[in-house]
């Protein structure tokens, strides 16, 4: 037989373009329009009914960007298309490429009533099946025009992202506003050619199965009649009847299906139109169920329930029904997808206490699985506080995005920093906007890493980001793909219903330790220094609010401030989101962040301010009070507590031969030279030098910055090619000399940019202070601050969530190479038997490891470089423009205890109050350093019990007790959301006033303590 394959597959196209698919709506009828745009911000729905309208034409343009227009489409049904189904056709201007990127539509009944939303794949709303000839037909739509900000040539810089800078110009031309007939035989006709010419592509040539398909094709082709295709799409339909009742292989791949759109809950956009998006996607979602038995959808992000919730109230209603019946999935059980890198301990873990107790409260739903399909790479201290959370299943997506290494497994189990593992599924058609094309199935097929012993994946479906979500499209072709031959099989189900049966057929699945590094969109740990500085001072913060409210509660029988913690924490975990916190959203979403960020912190301090002045007693008693936040004493001062203390004294500054100052406090001896680098960092107790011989610390280093791709979210490693190092000082004094510190005061100007430093060495402190403020106008360059140590090892401790993890400081393999900039929390830490240096931070965390042999002693310089601040173009075209503050310090022959103390100590503050109390006895007290207290709180239900969370913090067995201050009726283990648990692998045992504790490394263990008295 001659091969005429591409004829027949050329043939397929042209006529499913040009004939076919035009005929599913054969007949239509024009809508009049009118509309009224909103003069600001959206308004509320019966404002945007009420509106008077002025007409509008198909062609005319609307839509000044991120505005609001409100629409209304008007007509009346045909008598001849009595009986029929009628739908409006409602195109704003679209671009069918760009579903969730582009202007978008909710469609309302006169009355109110949201319809469905409108979307580039979703432009259709039902009138009527059947319809009566001469029915009226009214419609309303809100419209948003909101602007392409990553157009076809991605990551030009734009002035589209902030409605300040946007302009007025219309982004849209109205493109149809018609009546038209559904001819749903055509319509499931397109489907079946579709499916079937999409499985043709994917089959070998040689299969057999490929050329029957193909012969069935062509006999439906020949049978349709192009001038009459709705008149002949059945018998063609007929044609295609044999090859799609088909049965997929006994061993074919097994693809459960479930209706998804990923919605960010700020990027392109502000977190306003997300409330949007999400109002928009919940309608058609709740519709499609309607009309689809077998369909399930799922969606994560309480956060967004709750904005519907408060905003779209019957939407709201519509989603709790199909809860109810099991159709309508709460994914993921946190407040939001948030970043997992940057968001410390305790924020993680609210993640999952707000988000699961929404929907435990809002639907009674226990989720098992997390859900991050998007974030930018992963944390080893998750999978323990995942399991704390009362999860056992983890679903990403994103690590498929890795440029150099691929992941060898999509079903597996990863072991985080303290041995907990969690089941973790990649799905392997390597996206989580699936839209069922036969290219994606037969790809989640061949890709599968765990092929002979693993069958299942889950495809998450649908269009997200604004996009509509799953469409009708989808789920015809997910019915045809159910057991097809020559394709996987699919089924819609829900995540829990894939994880039981992936876990059921592959109960020892292997294991991946540590990490889950994502090998692109580094630079997402230094992009926006502003926001990573709001969210470090608001989590600071939170936990000294939570402290002393607790401990003025208990002590001074002070209310307890439960309504507005929890609102403080929505609203910080809201901007822990995986594209605000990492710095990648337009210009909009970082200036109101950084405005809500001054709000959190000024309202928390007043919490924090009230609560210490009931502590303190009196001001006008003339004592003055150091409180002490931190998990360690500091100064006298008790963990948790308050007390008076004295000034110390030790230090000392000289002029330095050749230049520069000798600081001095009898723990350290610091050389700064006239440069204002530092040459020298002398450990007294050790006699050991730690700077590297022949270089200079605290050397800031100015690069080129302009990735291939994705600017504010990449740093590819090229950027290191070229360097300039910023030696040149326009000032180095001594800014400050007493017994209790010496500062030295360092100024600098480079570019356009200058940058002050103070170096400040204290009385018993065993840390040299950096204290950096850049006035930074550069663009396209990223900022670094290097300390050359003389260290050799090859590896080094980087602090996560509840512990930390070892990097190594080699590039041995791809893998270790690939790790060229990652992330830190308060600190890293590097060491020889014997001897380390810790660095630590109290906001950076983008940091970068390397090592080289000198040429002179042949000994190591291993030099940990802080990422201070980048400038890239898009898609905020003036990121970080304007002043910054850093504090850094360098700690030598410091332990890994040590280092956790200072990370503490330089990120917590003391404060001083005057009043009249003597001290303030901590609530609780811990007896091993290494059993660190990451929170103190009262009870969310409050019972008035006191919530502990303890963790062994060094990598070590830690066997300590924790005493109360105060009568000890009880205590009990409990998981994150404060419900008694039996979790725990360590010994917690009550004895007397107080809990025996017995901790694995990095464990993490939750107490419930219920007072038995007044706390002394």
């Amino acid at each position: 037989m001659h091969d005429d394959r591409t004829l027949v597959e050329s043939r397929l196209k042209r006529v499913l373009d040009e004939r076919i698919r035009p005929a599913v709506y054969a007949e239509s009828v024009p809508l009049e329009v009118g509309i009224w745009t909103a003069p600001g911000e959206p308004v509320p729905v019966a404002e945007g009914l009420a509106a008077p309208r002025t007409p509008i034409a198909v062609g005319d343009a609307w839509g000044a960007p991120w505005g609001t227009s409100w629409l209304t489409v008007s007509g009346t049904v045909p008598e001849a298309w009595a009986g029929r189904t009628v739908e409006a056709l409602i195109d704003l201007g679209f671009d069918a490429n760009m579903p969730g990127f582009q202007c978008e539509g909710l469609v309302y009944r006169p009355d109110g009533t949201p319809v469905k939303g409108l979307n580039p794949q979703n432009q259709w709303v039902r009138i009527a099946a059947p319809a009566a000839g001469g029915e009226r037909v009214l419609l309303h739509v809100e419209a948003a025009s909101n602007p392409v900000i990553l157009d076809y040539h991605p990551f030009l810089p734009t002035e589209l992202g902030d409605r300040e800078t946007a302009g007025d110009e219309p982004q849209y031309r109205l493109a149809r506003t018609d009546l038209a007939v559904f001819d749903e035989t055509v319509w499931q006709l397109v489907m079946d050619l579709e499916v079937l010419g999409e499985l043709m592509a994917e089959l070998p040539v040689e299969s057999a199965r490929r050329w029957d398909v193909l012969r069935a094709v062509e006999r439906a082709l020949d049978t349709v009649d192009l001038q009459d295709v709705g008149g002949t799409a059945a018998a063609a339909r007929e044609q295609l009847a044999g090859v799609l009742a088909s049965p997929a292989a006994p061993s074919a791949h097994r693809i459960s299906a479930v209706g998804h759109a990923h919605i960010d809950s700020a990027w392109l956009w502000p977190l306003r139109e997300t409330v949007r998006k999400v109002a928009r996607t919940t309608a058609n979602m709740t519709a499609l169920l309607e009309d689809e038995p077998d369909f399930v959808y799922a969606m994560s992000q309480a956060q967004q329930y709750a904005w519907i919730k408060e905003h779209r109230p019957e939407v709201y209603a519509r989603v709790k029904k199909a809860v109810a019946e099991g159709r309508f999935v709460p994914a993921g059980g946190m407040w939001v997808e948030s970043d997992t890198n940057m968001p410390g301990s305790e924020a993680m873990a609210r993640q999952f206490v707000h988000g699961k107790r929404f929907f435990l409260e809002e639907f009674g739903v226990e989720n098992r699985e997390a859900w991050l399909p998007d974030t930018f790479g992963f944390t080893g201290g998750l999978p323990q506080i995942i399991r704390n959370a009362g999860s056992t299943w983890l679903l990403t997506q994103k690590i498929s995005w890795s440029q150099v290494n691929k992941f060898p497994h999509h079903t597996f189990l990863w072991e985080g920093i303290d041995g907990t593992r969690i089941f973790t599924h990649f799905p392997p058609v390597d996206t989580y906007n699936c839209a069922m094309k036969g290219s994606e199935i037969a790809h989640a097929a061949r890709n599968f890493k765990d092929k002979g012993v693993a069958r299942h994946s889950i495809a998450p479906t649908g269009w997200g980001d604004g996009g509509g979500g799953t469409t009708r499209e989808m789920v015809a072709k997910a019915s045809r793909l159910r057991d097809l031959e020559g394709s996987a099989t699919v089924r819609w189900e829900r995540p829990a219903e894939f994880f039981e049966k992936a876990q059921a057929e592959y109960p020892n699945p292997p294991v991946w330790v540590g990490e889950l590094y994502l090998e692109l969109h580094r630079a997402t740990l230094t992009s926006q220094a502003r926001t990573k500085q709001g969210n470090r001072r608001s989590e600071n913060l939170l936990r000294e609010a939570e402290l002393w409210c607790a401990t003025a509660a208990l002590r001074c029988g002070a209310a307890y401030p439960y309504e507005e913690l929890d609102r403080i924490w929505k609203t910080v975990l809201l901007h822990q989101f995986h594209d605000i916190l990492p710095g990648s959203s337009i210009a909009w979403v970082h200036r109101e962040a950084e405005r809500t960020y001054g709000a959190v912190a000024e309202e928390l301090e007043r919490l924090i301010g009230r609560a210490q002045r009931a502590l303190a007693g009196d001001p006008a008693g003339g004592r003055e009070l150091v409180f002490n936040a931190a998990p360690h004493a500091r100064s006298a001062v008790p963990a948790g507590g308050a007390a008076a203390v004295a000034a110390a004294g030790g230090c000392s500054v000289t002029e330095r031969p050749g230049g520069g100052f000798l600081l001095g406090n009898g723990l350290l001896d610091v050389a700064v030279d006239g440069d204002g680098l530092v040459v020298s960092v002398v450990d007294r107790a050790s006699g050991r030098e730690t700077v590297a011989p022949g270089t200079r610390a605290n050397l800031l280093q100015l690069h080129p910055d302009f990735p291939n791709m994705w600017d504010a979210w990449d740093v590819d490693r090229f950027y290191r090619n070229t360097v300039t190092d910023l030696t040149a000082a326009d000032e180095v004094t001594v800014a400050a000399a007493s017994e209790e510190a010496v500062t030295v005061r360092v100024a600098r100007s480079f570019g356009s940019s200058t940058v002050l430093q103070l170096l400040t060495l204290r009385a018993g402190a065993g840390r040299l202070d950096i204290d950096t403020e850049v006035d930074w106008h550069e663009t396209e360059k990223f900022l670094k601050a290097a300390f050359p140590l003389d260290v050799h090892t090859e590896r080094y401790a980087a602090e996560t969530q509840f512990g930390h993890l070892y990097r190594p400081t080699h590039t041995n393999t791809s893998w270790e190479a690939a790790k060229f900039e990652a992330c830190n929390h308060r600190f890293v830490h590097l060491d020889e038997p014997g001897w380390g240096v810790a660095l630590v931070t109290a906001s950076t965390y983008g940091h970068d490891v390397t090592r080289a042999v000198r040429d002179g002693d042949g000994g190591t310089t291993t030099t940990v470089r802080f990422s201070l601040l980048r400038a890239p173009r898009f898609p905020d075209p003036r990121t970080d423009q304007g002043v910054h503050r850093f504090r850094h310090a360098l700690v030598p022959g410091a332990s890994i205890a040590d280092a956790v103390r200072e990370g503490y100590l330089i990120s917590l503050p003391e404060r001083r109050v005057a009043g009249t109390a003597e001290a303030v006895r901590p609530l609780v007290a811990v007896g091993h350093d290494a059993l660190v207290v990451s929170a103190v709180k009262l009870a969310d239900d409050r019972s008035g019990d006191l919530v502990v969370r303890v963790y062994e913090a060094n990598g070590g067995r830690a066997r300590g007790r924790l005493s109360t201050s105060f009568p000890l009726a009880g205590a009990v283990p409990c998981d994150l959301l404060e419900r008694p648990w039996d979790g725990t692998r360590g010994e917690v045992a009550v004895a007397g006033d107080g809990v025996e504790l017995s901790l694995r490394p990095f464990e993490l263990v939750t107490l419930r303590i219920t007072p038995g008295g007044e706390a002394g």
